[in-house]
This record gives structure tokens, C-alpha cells and sequence, in this order.
């Protein structure tokens, strides 16, 4: 680990929170281990996960995506785990690259390990990000807490879901650990597991265990696969009928807002908020490799 100093930014979208760490041309090593200490909210700087952000050119696995967008998300999960995407870190990933003057308002390609996502950023507003489709397989699970056990539904939003519609969202327990759900080898990766409840007409409300992070005041992904599978659990299917659907979501942290539109393609609505910058101490850096 390098001895020079590394800046920092400390982000949330609906308390949805993650440490950023610029690095426009993929110099800085970000082991597991140091990711995890990163995210640490008692021995670091703390987060649900980690943005390492990275001109696409200068990143092995992003080259390939580099003509149609300049910038990776090169997103970690808290525990140092690599993930596909992560719908509230591309809005702070987006509204960090705004800050610091890298990119101007309007539309924006940000490059991800789950494919391109189109983000559209208006000063000091929401911004929307176009999440691409849900896919559905057919396997589900069924996720079990405490005796109750629930039917979940399998959506795919680039990284893997697991939905469960209950009664009461304090029927989930605790969430720190992942809820037993069975078959495995349906998630030979893990999955992200939602519990939602309903508010009212087109309105749910979530709780998340988000895979390598434990639970999460938010999760945009996870929103998105919520609000398709209430879609088709309310008979709604946009591909069929030839109308968009929009859901609200109420996550601990704050409410997005998600449409899914004839042709598939999902777009999700929220805050993006950084809260704070400076200079990660080398010396305490070292010692997390150490």
C-alpha cells in the first residue's frame, strides 16, 4: 500500500452511504481487507460500501465500455466483496464526478461491472438513472425468519434479488446476518433479500439485507426489483399492456421512486448528497495491510 496521500469523499443516496475514493487513473490498490477498514463505522471512515472512481480506459474491466462511458464505478461492498452494481452509489458516483467538475449537467454514461447505466443530473434536483431491464427467472426461494416463511421472487437488476412480500416488516428479524433461503444453489453468489409490505395503491415499503454489506437503510437495485416484482404480483406488466408503471418504495432511509416502461427499461428517481472530503492518514492506511 502506497504512502501517499489518498483523498476521499463520504456520500449517501436515501442514507444509503458509501466512502469515494477518486482515482482517475486506477493507481490506488484497494485490497479486501482495505476496503473493509474503509467501511469500518467504528475504525474508519464507514460506509455500506466503497466507490473507487476510474476513467473506464484505465481500468481492466471497464476498457471495453470506455467509447460509450468515460467514468467506472468501480463498486466494493463493505466487507471488500466485489459487486455488479449499486443504484444509490451510481447516483452519489454521479453527483460526486458533478462536484468535482467532471462532468456538467444533463446526461451522463457511467460504466459499471452490470453494464452501462444512463444517469440524468439537474442541479441541485433528484437525479434519475436508467437501470436497464429486470430479468425474471423462473426459480424463486423460499426465505425463512424466525418459523415464518415466505414464496420469494427472483429479479435480476445486474446483480440478484430475492422479494418477499409479508405482513409486517418487523417479521424480517434483525438482518445483520443473511435470512436462511432455500434452495441455494438458486444464488450460488448470494443474493440481496427484500421484505416489503404495502402502503397503498403502487406504494410499498422495504427492508434490505444487501449481500456482503448486512442490512442497508437503502438499496436501489433493490428498489427496482421490488417494484417489478409488486408490478407482477398486481397483474401489471408494462410489456403487455403497453403502459409505464411507477411504484413509490419507502426504504428506511428515504422513498425512490420507479418506473418500468414498455420496453423494459427501468428508471429510478432519488437524492444524492456528498457530506463531507478530505485525506485518508497513510500511516493508518498502512497499518490495515499490516
Amino acid at each position: 500500500m502506497s504512502t501517499s496521500q489518498i483523498a476521499f469523499l463520504k456520500g449517501h443516496g436515501t442514507d444509503n452511504d458509501f466512502v469515494i475514493v477518486p482515482d482517475a487513473d486506477n493507481t490506488v490498490a484497494l485490497p479486501p481487507a482495505v476496503v473493509a477498514r474503509l467501511c469500518d463505522r467504528r475504525g474508519g471512515i464507514g460506509g455500506d460500501g466503497l466507490l473507487h472512481a476510474v476513467r473506464s480506459a484505465a481500468h481492466p474491466e471497464a476498457r471495453a465500455m470506455a467509447d460509450e462511458a468515460e467514468w467506472f464505478m468501480d463498486y466494493r461492498n463493505a466487507d471488500g466483496s466485489i459487486a455488479e452494481m449499486c443504484g444509490n452509489g451510481v447516483r452519489v458516483f454521479a453527483r460526486y464526478l458533478q462536484r468535482a467538475g467532471l462532468v456538467e449537467e444533463g446526461d451522463l454514461a457511467v460504466a459499471t461491472r452490470g453494464g452501462v447505466k444512463r444517469v440524468h443530473l439537474a442541479k441541485g434536483a433528484d437525479i434519475t438513472v436508467s437501470m436497464g431491464r429486470a430479468l425474471l427467472p423462473d426459480e424463486g426461494v423460499t426465505v425463512t425468519v424466525d418459523g415464518r416463511s415466505w414464496e420469494a421472487r427472483n429479479v435480476n437488476m445486474g446483480n440478484p434479488h430475492a422479494v418477499a412480500f409479508v405482513d409486517d416488516l418487523a417479521h424480517a428479524g434483525e438482518l445483520r446476518s443473511v435470512p436462511p433461503f432455500s434452495p441455494a444453489a438458486v444464488y450460488p453468489d448470494g443474493v440481496n433479500i427484500e421484505f416489503v409490505v404495502d402502503r397503498g395503491p403502487r406504494h410499498v415499503a422495504m427492508r434490505v439485507h444487501e449481500r456482503g454489506s448486512g442490512e442497508t437503510r437503502s438499496c436501489g437495485t433493490g428498489a427496482c426489483a421490488v417494484a417489478v416484482a409488486a408490478a407482477r404480483r398486481d397483474g401489471a406488466d408494462p410489456a403487455l399492456t403497453g403502459l409505464a408503471v411507477t411504484y413509490t418504495v419507502d426504504l428506511p432511509g428515504g422513498t425512490l421512486v420507479i418506473t418500468e416502461y414498455p420496453d423494459g427499461g427501468i428508471e429510478m428517481t432519488g437524492p444524492a448528497v456528498i457530506v463531507a472530503e478530505g485525506v485518508i492518514d497513510p500511516a493508518w492506511l498502512a497499518s490495515a495491510t499490516g
